[in-house]
């Protein structure tokens, strides 16, 4: 398994581009915010994922590992393959992706070209269940979360938080000085806490 290629940007193919590491070129599908950083660069950083088909093997390449991660969890939802999942992620950023899954915004996932109205639902439906779930499995940080934050756009602010790989106690922390600071609303917590827990 490739998990990450550093290397002389070779050639933008278009759809690929050819990363040069110690003589071997390695051909990849990166997603928008790597590709902009490695053809500014002429070289670049990427963290893989490696899908292997019976007539195909490709290599998938992201700018970080969080979105790497929110790659992964794309590719699980039934009906949404690699290439599905790099075309969702290279259309927003993380932060406005995992906002859409928290909230419920089909309407706002569903613009993705090619993704459509069922699987943007499925994609919520199904995230939004796995985000619950690692939640519960910390009911002393969801409870904590109820009595401090209070209400739905607290536990919406968490899931996408999460979504982004940050830990339920770093959200809590993080949005529990957002009340306190009196910011209010999904997007500005999400906002907030993005600026703080870094």
């Amino acid at each position: 398994m490739i998990g990450y290629v550093k290397g002389k940007l070779l050639a933008d193919l278009g759809e690929t581009i050819i990363l040069e590491n110690n003589g071997v070129g390695f051909e990849l599908t990166p997603s928008s915010e790597a590709r902009k950083d490695v053809l500014a660069q002429g070289y670049g950083a990427v963290y893989t994922y490696m899908a292997v088909r019976e007539d195909d093997i490709s290599l998938y390449g992201f700018k970080s590992l969080e979105e790497k991660k929110m790659f992964l969890k794309l590719i699980t939802v039934s009906g949404i393959g690699p290439k599905m999942g790099m075309t969702v992620l290279s259309n927003m950023s993380l932060t406005d992706l995992a906002v859409k899954i928290a909230t419920s915004d089909v309407k706002g996932l569903s613009q993705v070209k090619g993704l459509g109205k069922k699987k943007a639902e499925l994609i919520i439906v199904e995230l939004r269940e796995k985000m619950g779930e690692e939640l519960k499995n910390t009911p002393q940080v969801e409870k904590q979360a109820q009595v401090v934050l209070d209400g739905k756009d607290a536990r919406d602010a968490i899931l996408a938080l999460t979504g982004l790989g940050f830990s339920k106690e770093e959200c809590v922390g993080v949005l529990t000085k957002a009340k306190q600071d009196g910011v209010d609303g999904v997007q500005a917590l999400i906002t907030y806490s993005l600026k703080h827990i870094r």
